[in-house]
């Protein structure tokens, strides 16, 4: 087997995530373990581009409604939670002496690029780590979304979906029932049509149009990313023509 079978990926890691065991913020471990499971991959010689959510810093849709503000505004503000999250893992990154580029959709040019798709190919091919933040510069549209429509834009083999805690779909909330049983396989109709939750309905939708398979995984477990793109079978695996298999 060669040392890796994805070339590229897209990695979607949920701004929750990052708080760890807090209320709200980032764990310094968490986003270091974060960047020790990027550097791994990376060594490989696979191509990573990131997505990174804002919800440990401000949630647009809930923060709308409690505040009683625009969605459109709170959305704004969302996406730029995600940008100093970027900004956060890309100097983590570095430290480990893993090049990295943040390029964002709000341009913002004092501290990130803005994000042109050629020149964010060109940064993977030359080995740096991207990472693409305020969401796609649009409200009404989560991350999960962007994290698709930039894998799609790279024309990544994969679209690498990082929970907290959970290793994969299941049929309903292991953290609510003890008895939900776990998706090896599912299609993307399959998501679809089951109204599972754990990714959105528009991100799976952009990943079938573009023929994109998603792994859903648990990044809180130690050398998945490295085990997923060397091949091994890990969480659930999103894509066309699967048969839906519990396990």
């Amino acid at each position: 087997m060669s040392k890796f079978v994805y070339q590229r990926i897209l990695l979607k890691l949920s701004g929750e995530a990052l708080m760890g065991n807090q209320s709200s913020g980032i764990d310094p471990r968490i986003v270091n373990q974060i960047a020790q499971e990027v550097k791994s991959a990376h060594e490989l010689g696979v191509q990573i581009a990131i997505v990174v959510g804002g919800g440990n810093i401000f949630r647009g849709v809930q923060s709308s409604a409690a505040l009683g503000m625009d969605r459109a505004a709170a959305d704004y503000i969302g996406m730029l939670a995600t940008v100093m999250n970027s900004l956060v893992l890309q100097g983590v990154l570095e430290s480990l002496n893993v090049n990295t580029r943040v390029q964002s959709a709000i341009e913002m040019r004092a501290i990130a690029e803005p994000y042109i798709r050629r020149r964010a190919v060109r940064h993977l091919e030359k080995g740096r780590v991207v990472i693409f933040a305020a969401g796609t510069g649009n409200p009404f549209f989560t991350t999960d979304t962007t994290a698709a429509l930039r894998a799609a834009e790279i024309d990544a083999n994969v679209l690498l979906m990082a929970k907290h805690g959970v290793d994969g779909v299941y049929d309903s909330d292991p953290k609510k029932n003890s008895t939900a049983k776990k998706y090896s396989n599912l299609t993307y109709n399959e998501v679809l049509s089951k109204e599972l939750k754990v990714i959105d309905a528009a991100a799976v939708a952009l990943a079938q149009e573009s023929n994109i398979p998603i792994i859903v995984f648990d990044f809180s477990s130690k050398g998945l990313i490295k085990q997923i793109v060397q091949g091994e079978k890990v969480g659930t695996l999103i894509g066309t023509n699967l048969q839906p298999q519990k396990g």
